[in-house]
């Protein structure tokens, strides 16, 4: 699953690869939201850690991986 984070006065956004259930980080996303340090700690599914702070989120999209087809189908 990908999760795409919006940074506040930043042109790019973080994305993050995560193997981790949608419901199970939006509700680590809406802990931080909540939370007193104000911190979003996220972690890939290669170990690299995130940390942003709560404060500078203007968005969060959480995603589902899409699988890649290959070869050629057929419509009809």
């Amino acid at each position: 699953m990908k999760v795409k984070i919006g940074i506040a006065e930043s042109p790019r956004e973080l994305v993050v690869s995560s193997d981790r259930t949608p419901d199970e980080v939006a509700e680590q996303v809406s802990g931080a939201m909540k939370s007193d340090d104000g911190l979003l700690d996220l972690t890939d599914d290669q170990g690299n850690r995130f940390v942003v702070p709560v404060a500078r989120i203007s968005y969060v999209e959480i995603a589902p991986e899409s699988e890649r087809k290959v070869g050629f189908g057929l419509g009809g």
